[in-house]
């Protein structure tokens, strides 16, 4: 027999563990995260999961199989927020079959074989958010299939046989993305879209854009026309002054006049790749001061010495070039195929020498004008520092002789020798280079400034800066509350650095679990906070933020949170029933523990009064007696499920329980009364 304290952790067991865990409510073949999410994947099914618990948020049947649906799936799922059903084989949408579903804010049906949308497919959802109905075989939508979703934000119809769009009257309309359908120019007169800020219309076959459309949109952000056939500049796109992404790739445009962008000062992304391009002209870098992403891929450039300025322009401005490897050389044929960011100024064949006219250098008010003068050769000496003693500093700072040009009769080797700067012209370690106009330009090493790098500042102030700088480095996101399903991230400094941005697109996955997919959100910029939840309990998960809209790359910003275990003892002690389930427990075992003690204080009296060495037994009477006590009101009457003995429990079963007094024999009192004594 079991002592009575060993129920105790079948009784904490059962107060700690989640009443959610015990009803094994989870559909078949799926997997129940959380409460609130149930994720069903590749199921190998033809139909819904049955039996969906009504308090679900978010349910994932992607890649089952599914045939069709019915309304009869989604009855009792009022509470039900986000519903993914893309990867299926669905064909098409029944009339009023997502009725039930009030409360539904995101519809995934992408990746489907769905044909048509009738009237009453989005029946009910007033609440909806975001629809995703890309890469279907779509043809044709009822012109009433949208009505009602006022307050949809996202519509992605990319991927489809679309020949027209019906009349869209979604005032808080964000993101509309019609790319890769068949829709002409005309086809996209009755959209009433005020606050739309991205339009994505590649590969439509357009020859011209509607431009009553496009002036309409006053709040256009971001606009993508590539693949297209459009054969000159749009003009429209000079009015679209708040532009900030465009993408004008593939399209047979031909030479661009660069003059056509200068309304369009505020783009941080173009792509202008595939439209035969051959040079880009170094007024660029004056059209576009807000530049951090340039795509020019697939265009035949040639790598002459007008195109030098582009790659130290990027690096310079720090702008990011996509599609790097796809953006090379066409010519000249020595460096054909050459990445052209990686071409330098000698590859480019610009002149390798450069007269450079004489200067006078002043050092202070006191010194005299100093003019040097070398053989063959002139040359600019360094400004050099003020001080009270000219002729130390001079002497300092002063650069060796240069070597002869190239063209001067006094270096024999003169005709072999490839000078690009003068020897030493750099000072402190600074580093001398070429512009393409053959101008002096030095790079100068931490701690040094100056046009010849002759200032040298304070080192040690310069590392207190450093070191400062360091510490106050702050990451742009932040998990703050972790729990065993959520993440409360921060994301004000990311969106602070970032003014011009709409929103913020999070991108997260476990790197923990089999599913390492990555999921996505877009929150709106006036989110400084964001909470994920539906995570899986003690995993580690990545979480990048980059600008919505953008291509995630150099602007985004990672972190990494792991998640608490589901059960925390230290959080469940405070929990007010299980503290009314211990003490009743806590008050059995001090009986017990009396009961033992004055049974053992008993024998002991009894064996000095007889004065002889006899076992002093408890007799079955008074074993009885003390039951008969305790079944009296002394101790509560067990309950059959909170107080199941251990053995039952690890048997699998909760039919049998072991009474608290089970065995009548007098041993285990006399053990227990002689370890107290």
């Amino acid at each position: 027999m079991k002592p009575r304290h060993a129920l105790l952790p079948s009784l904490l067991l059962y107060t700690l563990l989640p009443h959610w865990a015990w009803a094994g409510n989870c559909p078949r073949d799926c997997f129940c995260s959380t409460p609130d999410s149930i994720l069903c994947f590749q199921r190998r099914s033809t139909s819904m999961p049955s039996e969906v618990p009504t308090s679900i948020k978010n349910l994932y049947v992607f890649q089952n199989g599914i045939e069709a649906l019915h309304q009869e799936d989604f009855v009792g799922l009022e509470n039900l927020e986000m519903l993914d059903l893309s990867q299926n084989k669905l064909t098409e949408l029944p009339d009023q079959v997502f009725e039930p579903l009030s409360s539904l804010r995101n519809l995934d049906l992408s990746s489907n074989q769905i044909t048509h949308i009738s009237e009453g497919s989005f029946a009910g959802l007033e609440l909806l958010e975001r629809l995703y109905l890309y890469s279907n075989k779509i043809s044709s939508i009822d012109s009433a299939a949208f009505d009602g979703l006022e307050q949809l934000l996202e519509l992605k119809l990319q991927g489809n046989l679309l020949t027209a769009v019906p009349a869209l009257k979604m005032p808080h309309l964000l993101l509309l993305d019609l790319r890769f359908n068949q829709i002409p120019s005309s086809g996209l007169n009755e959209l009433q879209t005020p606050k739309l800020e991205s339009l994505k219309l590649a590969g439509l076959g357009l020859h011209s854009l509607n431009e009553e459309l496009l002036g309409s949109l006053k709040n256009l952000h971001e606009l993508d026309i590539s693949n297209n056939q459009l054969s000159m500049f749009p003009p429209v796109l000079r009015e679209l002054k708040g532009l900030v992404i465009l993408s004008l790739a593939g399209n047979p445009m031909g030479p661009l006049k660069w003059e056509v962008f200068e309304s369009l000062g505020e783009l941080q992304e173009l792509d202008i790749s595939n439209l035969s391009l051959q040079t880009l002209p170094e007024s660029i870098s004056q059209l576009f001061p807000l530049l951090k992403r340039l795509t020019v891929a697939e265009n035949p450039f040639n790598c002459l010495c007008t195109m030098a300025w582009f790659p130290r322009w990027l690096r310079n401005r720090g702008i990011v070039l996509g599609r790097t490897e796809e953006t090379r050389c066409h010519f000249p044929p020595r460096i054909a195929g050459k990445v052209l960011e990686k071409v330098d100024n000698y590859d480019f064949g610009c002149p390798t020498t450069t007269t450079i006219t004489t200067s006078t250098v002043k050092t202070t008010p006191q010194t005299p004008s100093l003019v040097t003068t070398l053989q063959s050769t002139t040359r600019i000496l360094p400004p050099l520092k003020p001080s009270n003693d000219p002729s130390t500093e001079t002497e300092r700072y002063l650069p060796p002789p240069a070597p002869a040009s190239p063209s001067s009769s006094s270096s024999p080797d003169s005709n072999h020798r490839v000078t690009f700067c003068p020897s030493n012209i750099c000072l402190n370690g600074g580093t001398c280079w070429l512009d393409h106009r053959g101008h002096l330009e030095c790079t100068c090493p931490r701690g040094t400034s100056g046009k010849y790098c002759q200032n040298e500042e304070n080192p040690s102030q310069f590392e207190d800066v450093s070191t400062a700088t360091n510490v106050d480095v702050v990451p742009e996101i932040t998990a703050q509350t972790v729990t065993s399903s959520s993440i409360l991230l921060d994301l004000h400094r990311y969106i602070e650095a970032r003014p011009y941005i709409r929103g913020v697109r999070l991108t997260y996955r476990n790197l923990s679990g089999l599913d390492k997919r990555p999921k996505q959100l877009n929150i709106p910029a006036s989110y400084p906070e964001y909470t994920l939840r539906g995570l899986h309990p003690n995993s580690t998960y990545s979480v990048c933020a980059s600008p919505l809209g953008e291509p995630t790359g150099p602007d985004s910003v990672c972190t990494e949170a792991q998640t608490s275990t589901h059960h925390n003892p230290s959080a469940q002690v405070d929990n007010p029933k299980l503290t009314t389930m211990l003490v009743p427990a806590l008050a059995i075992l001090l009986l017990l523990v009396l009961v033992a003690i004055a049974v053992g204080v008993a024998c002991y009296m009894h064996k000095k009064r007889a004065h002889r060495n006899l076992d002093c037994n408890p007799s079955q009477l008074e074993l009885e007696g003390v039951k008969a006590g305790l079944d009296n009101g002394t101790l509560p009457q067990k309950q059959q499920d909170i107080m199941s003995s251990s053995s039952t429990v690890q048997n699998g079963g909760l039919d049998y329980e072991v009474p608290l007094m089970q065995d009548h024999s007098p041993k285990p009192l006399l053990d227990t009364g002689a370890v107290l004594l």
